[in-house]
């Protein structure tokens, strides 16, 4: 059943070792509808309980599924086995990255889709795999982040990150990460552009982003166009954004 409000979550760290859509006006809506012809019309789950299990993608603007080759290295770094882990998949969009975690044993996985036929989309795969501890609400990513972490700050381990490329939240989007999950905590961003952290000097002709105060960047890579980010959070919990941070 896809949820309209959230529930709570008690959260424990972990460590490791070592995707989305929105409306867009034009110019933004002809790219992003580009992207979405272009897009997969199934991918693929490539570890875990489910592993080679199909997930149906719809065709629609601005949705870029995670392609496997990211997925696994994502999963690489953090670990196979997520026993225990508490997941957010704030951009939830085809699903796939958050139904990766809940294939590797994630306790508990919360999927954020902002599109209701995407989410009930979503839904319908959870119920097919048979997913285990999978919640899915329609609602603003960003915003739910705010209002969950102001009441339970560090509710989970790891939060999801890929926002639409031609919406330009990826700065938005990691502020309002931060204080859900706690220091030691690991928030993954997928971006058009590197990320550097706080303090870091950039290339003068590279455009790149730069983590807010209280996090680093623990690993980068990139596949294509897209540049992918595991981030840890390494101070004392921020105050809670009002409006942002």
């Amino acid at each position: 059943m896809v949820m309209q409000d959230s529930t709570l979550l008690p959260m424990t760290t972990r460590r490791p070792r070592a995707d989305n859509a929105i409306s867009l006006d034009q110019p933004g809506r002809r790219h992003a509808e580009r992207v979405a012809r272009q897009a997969p019309q199934e991918v693929r789950l490539i570890g875990g309980r489910f592993k080679r299990s199909p997930l149906s993608v719809p065709t629609w603007p601005g949705l870029r599924p995670t392609s496997s080759r990211v997925r696994e290295t994502l999963f690489n770094w953090l670990g196979q086995d997520m026993s225990g882990w508490r997941v957010l998949d704030a951009f939830a969009g085809s699903g796939a990255l958050g139904l990766e975690a809940a294939s590797r044993g994630a306790e508990h996985v919360v999927m954020l889709e902002r599109e209701p036929a995407l989410a009930r989309h979503i839904q319908a795969n959870v119920q097919k795999l048979g997913a285990q501890g999978v919640t899915v609400h329609t609602a603003d990513a960003i915003t739910w982040m705010r209002q969950h972490s102001a009441r339970q700050p560090a509710a989970f381990d790891l939060v999801l990150l890929d926002p639409p490329f031609d919406a330009g939240l990826f700065d938005e989007a990691v502020r309002a990460a931060v204080n859900c999950v706690p220091p030691g905590g690991w928030i993954y961003l997928e971006s058009p552009m590197p990320c550097l952290s706080p303090g870091s000097a950039g290339g003068a002709a590279t455009a790149s982003l730069t983590l807010p105060p209280g996090l680093r960047l623990h690993r980068h890579g990139k596949a294509g166009a897209v540049h992918y980010h595991l981030i840890e959070r390494v101070d004392s919990l921020l105050p809670s954004p009002q409006g942002g941070v």
